[in-house]
């Protein structure tokens, strides 16, 4: 007896199986179940509604904040010969008004809308005079004002199943802790949803974190083994943004700028063209990521910390959507901590909300200062267990070297101390090292007991002890005297020789790989694990698919994906059936595609 679930996976998708817990979530949807689905970027969420708004009766309506996400979604949907639309301001009167027609008449399998226009009265109207097949909510994690995507709207959307309550309703995420569930839960009245929480391991994405000393030379270090591949570079301020989209543009990167500082066309043009092009580099603030459905993203680096643990897992999850290897690289300095407790404190939110969001910057903190498996310390803020040694980590990979840092911790804290616990780090290295600086004169520090007795280490390593203690929390910075370290309870044991003290290594300054523009640099990414033949396949189909993929002012992974694309030159099919059996070849691609593949692969 055929399943209709996977008949129309088959047929419509061109997949044989389903993944990790799709299939249970599809059913409980199409039964008519509510379900609330945590499940990793790139772990097929979409198909979990997408697969049932085909099977039931009626249309089903996905709310979804943003305008870029729902386009590409309907895209890819259309060429799989689905009847999908969205409804946003992108769209004139007329294109709407034609829009609301087909969902009323019955002519469309999705429709995307953002939160705000489905709660207008003429939408609830419209919503009244047609037949839903279910309510989609797509980024839940939306819903709670403790995440870092809140948009109060989303709130509002209780009323779907007040005033629809025997439509199914399924809320998904990909990004949220156990506090921000349980308000998901209770702010979109999902008591009785069931829930689907699968791992939040990405294996594909290779964690590491440096301490930052040079942060421009450490990118470009970084990105040398990414040159030709699409990927995001985070950073705090715009104007960061700007001048390290127009260093890495000097060098030869197709970098652009994204920050809410721009204004809206020329941010949506950018997004457009970081989507369908392939190896742009966008250098962004977090204004730009949620929804970027982009599968070949090759990285995310940040050049500054992030907010939180939740958002740097968003944000890198952005990496390696299609399952290939990725990599997320983050270089952080002192200065980093000391800004956001800043901007915590600064803020308008409660007593509360500070005490959550210095806890979540604690936990981050605590993330890129480990010494063990990056992976098990970022799942275990997830509640998910990992045995670690996950061998894809920069600590598994290249575990780091401690050393017993007991004396000169308790140097470190004495130089607080002599000095009044009012100067940062910089200058109380130049005390610690017996430097000869103007400040030093000023201050009269060349006469205290702690001046010079540190010249056994230098400045690098004086300031990873130093930020490595105030990220154990024996030092703080006082945000009222712009940073200045101050000691902590914690650091009284260590100065009394209580209790001893193991640090991390500093790693020595790195060398220069190999020169920027170089030979030595790969102008494109290079096709992965294929044999040559096979290569010289995968690459005559990716310019294939990227004429195609202009002529429809598409993003090229909206005609196929790389992974189908290398499966295709592979199996090298020489006809129709042979090519309807490759994963992602549904019934729609095949019919409007299938001879110009064939045809590529005999000319290749």
């Amino acid at each position: 007896m055929s399943d209709p679930a996977l008949d129309t996976l088959r047929r419509i998708f061109g997949h044989d199986a389903f993944r990790g817990r799709q299939q249970e979530i599809v059913t409980r949807v199409v039964d008519g179940g509510d379900a609330l689905v945590l499940m990793p970027t790139g772990g097929g969420k979409s198909l979990c509604y997408q697969l049932p708004a085909l099977l039931r009766d009626g249309c089903g309506v996905v709310v979804s904040p943003l305008i870029a996400l729902m386009q590409d979604q309907v895209d890819a949907l259309r060429q799989l010969g689905v009847r999908a639309a969205f409804l946003n301001s992108s769209l004139d009167g007329a294109e709407a008004a034609q829009v609301e027609r087909r969902f009323a008449a019955g002519e469309l399998d999705l429709l995307y809308v953002a939160p705000e226009r489905l709660l207008t009265p003429r939408f609830l109207g419209l919503l009244e005079r047609a037949r839903i097949a279910l309510f989609a909510i797509d980024e839940a994690h939306c819903v709670s004002q403790w995440g870092h995507d809140f948009r109060p709207e989303y709130r509002q959307l209780t009323l779907l199943h007040e005033r629809w309550p025997e439509v199914p309703r399924i809320a998904l995420t990909a990004t949220a802790d156990a506090p921000t569930r349980r308000e998901i839960v209770e702010r979109l009245a999902l008591q009785d949803a069931q829930q689907f929480v699968s791992s939040f391991d990405r294996p594909n994405i290779r964690y590491s974190a440096v301490a930052r000393d040079d942060g421009r030379r450490q990118l470009f270090d970084f990105l040398d083994g990414h040159r030709g591949e699409s990927g995001i570079v985070y950073c705090l301020s715009r104007r960061k943004v700007d001048a390290t989209a127009e260093l890495l543009a000097g060098q030869g990167y197709p970098a652009l700028a994204y920050h809410a500082g721009l204004d809206a066309v020329t941010r949506a043009a950018r997004q457009r063209q970081f989507l369908r092009e392939d190896g742009v580099v966008m250098v962004a603030t977090i204004a730009f990521g949620m929804g970027i459905d982009k599968p070949d993203v090759r990285f995310v680096a940040h050049l500054d910390l992030p907010k939180s643990l939740e958002g740097y897992y968003q944000e890198t999850g952005r990496a390696g959507r299609d399952g290939d290897p990725a990599e997320a690289w983050l270089a952080y300095g002192m200065g980093d901590a000391v800004l956001l407790r800043r901007m915590i404190e600064e803020g308008d939110a409660s007593d509360e909300r500070k005490r959550l969001e210095h806890g979540k910057l604690d936990a981050l903190i605590g993330y890129v200062e480990s010494t063990g498996c990056r992976r098990q310390t970022l799942l275990a803020y997830f509640g998910e267990a990992h045995a670690g040694a996950c061998g894809n980590c920069d600590n598994c990979l290249h575990p780091p070297r401690t050393w017993d840092a007991t004396e000169a911790a308790r140097k470190a804290l004495s130089c607080v101390y002599r000095t009044g616990q009012r100067f940062g780090a910089a200058h109380l290295v130049d005390v610690l090292r017996g430097a000869d600086t103007a400040k030093v004169r000023q201050f009269g520090h060349e006469s205290v007991s702690t001046y010079g007795i540190g010249s056994d280490l230098d400045a690098r390593q004086w300031r990873g002890v130093f930020r490595q203690l105030l990220a154990a929390g024996l030092l703080e910075a006082d945000l009222e005297s712009h940073g200045a370290l101050r000691l902590t309870a914690e650091a009284t044991p260590l100065l009394r020789g209580e209790r001893s003290l193991h640090l991390r290594m500093e790693a020595p300054k790195a060398e220069r790989r190999r020169s920027r523009g170089s030979g030595e640099t790969r102008a494109t990414p290079a096709p992965l694990d294929l044999p040559e033949d096979a290569a010289t396949r995968f690459t005559a189909l990716r310019a294939w698919r990227a004429e195609v993929a202009r002529a429809q002012n598409l993003p090229a992974y909206v005609i196929f994906h790389d992974a189908t694309l290398r499966a295709i030159a592979l199996a090298q099919p020489h006809d129709l059936d042979a090519l309807a059996g490759i994963g992602g070849v549904g019934a729609a691609k095949l019919e409007r595609y299938g001879h110009e593949v064939i045809a590529t692969l005999a000319a290749a």
